[in-house]
């Protein structure tokens, strides 16, 4: 009797923690949600380099490249969206829940939690940098004559408003700016590849590799890969937006999930694929690594398109740092066994938003360093992690087509894990006499 009331009130406190907690503490999310929290996640401001990725990849790899990469990931994204609740009664709220019971408890959170700390982590810096200069950039375009501001002041007002956002309690209470950051992905997307159709073409358009010597243009090529790699990261939170979609054995979450992330991935293709081969198309090999710097005009469109991006970000942002405070404090609450509440809450998030905000201040040149990083993680979660743990669970019959798929799939991931790190490597030292800290 003692033993069974000892059992329910270490359930009871489990499912108090639960509760508190930001990933399982709201599940009354509806298919749309997993819609614009997946835009979100996917659609960053990295779609604006895509046609710079172009022209290094050039127009046969560049395309079969893109296609292949949307294709991938859609496909290791359903994997992810089916083994959510594999277990009867039982639900894989996060990444590395998922790989624990593929890999083992210890084994799986060594394997998973770094690789989505660094895509997480490393995201919300880019972020903090990224929402930073297009800030400054949409006050020296507005306000071109006005005392030049260092970029450390940009970074800062928008880590403040971070700050204020940090504190919503769960993914369901910030579906509102998630939605408002999906609609201005889309927004920017169109904004970019339509003033480049006003443009035209670009007199003397080259489309030939920018690199006069083939070691160059193979080092351009093997970054560009973890460029298109860097615009397919969403997976890394997929689980935990589907942790917020209510779910019975009669009307499982992942039929919502799926048809809300399937119209996700519809939306990413119209984002993606107009911007890259439209500017690749009208600009050529001189494209620059933001195509809105190749448009410059009209300064008007330009601003608005900056601003478009700090909104989005700002969204975005929330929604990978969610699923590291999520992290945070359930090593707090059930490892360290602190207690559930608003101070620890409030201390846990104010400090890391300002640690992020301090790396992006230190270091604003982060994003040329994370596609060194983000090669080791952001490939495998993204693009074969979810194939060796669909083989390793369902061990599909040898050289059908499920098995055959998965294996082409993590050949290809772990090759862009290999390379993509060497070409940014590559890039990081020859660039390096230009980084500035503190500018």
């Amino acid at each position: 009797m003692a033993y069974n009331e000892s059992r329910n009130d270490a359930a009871a406190k489990e499912k108090a923690i639960d509760d508190w907690l930001p990933i399982t503490s709201s599940r009354k999310a509806k298919w749309w949600y997993s819609t614009f929290h997946n835009v979100t996640a996917m659609v960053g401001a990295g779609v604006l380099s895509l046609p710079y990725a172009m022209a290094q990849l050039g127009w046969g790899p560049g395309i079969a490249i893109l296609v292949l990469s949307w294709v991938i990931t859609l496909y290791t994204l359903w994997q992810m969206v089916e083994m959510h609740e594999m277990v009867p009664g039982k639900r894989f709220d996060r990444y590395h829940e998922l790989g624990q019971h593929v890999f083992g408890d210890k084994l799986g959170l060594w394997i998973v939690v770094p690789q989505q700390l660094i895509v997480q982590v490393g995201v919300n810096i880019v972020y903090m940098v990224t929402g930073g200069k297009s800030l400054k950039k949409f006050h020296d375009v507005v306000c071109p004559n006005c005392k030049d501001i260092r970029l450390t002041y940009f970074i800062m007002i928008f880590a403040s408003v971070q700050m204020v956002l940090a504190h919503l309690p769960n993914l369901n209470s910030i579906s509102v700016i998630s939605l408002a950051a999906a609609v201005m992905s889309l927004s920017y997307s169109t904004i970019a590849w339509a003033a480049t159709l006003n443009k035209g073409v670009q007199p003397d358009v080259d489309y030939s590799y920018k690199a006069r010597t083939r070691t160059g243009a193979f080092f351009d090529f093997i970054t560009a890969l973890g460029d298109v790699a860097f615009a397919y990261a969403g997976h890394n939170v997929v689980l935990e937006i589907q942790a917020t979609i209510p779910s019975t054995p009669e009307k499982p979450s992942k039929k919502p999930m799926w048809r809300g992330a399937f119209l996700a991935y519809v939306v990413v293709a119209i984002c993606y694929f107009p911007v890259a081969l439209i500017g690749y198309w009208f600009f050529g090999n001189s494209v620059e690594d933001n195509i809105l710097i190749s448009l410059e005009k009209p300064a008007w469109l330009i601003a608005t398109a900056n601003m478009f991006v700090v909104i989005h970000v700002i969204g975005s942002y929330q929604i990978y740092a969610i699923a590291v405070f999520d992290l945070l404090e359930t090593a707090l609450v059930k490892k360290l066994h602190f207690s559930p509440s608003f101070m620890l809450r409030f201390v846990t998030r104010t400090v890391y938003v300002g640690l992020t905000m301090f790396v992006g201040i230190c270091i604003p040149f982060f994003n040329g360093l994370l596609s060194f990083f983000g090669g080791f993680a952001f490939a495998p979660t993204t693009y074969f992690l979810p194939c060796v743990m669909w083989l390793s669970i369902y061990k599909p019959k040898r050289f059908g087509f499920s098995w055959t798929a998965n294996w082409v799939c993590v050949i290809l991931g772990v090759l862009l894990m290999i390379l993509s790190p060497i070409g940014a490597l590559r890039h990081i030292i020859l660039t390096a006499k230009d980084y500035e800290f503190f500018s």
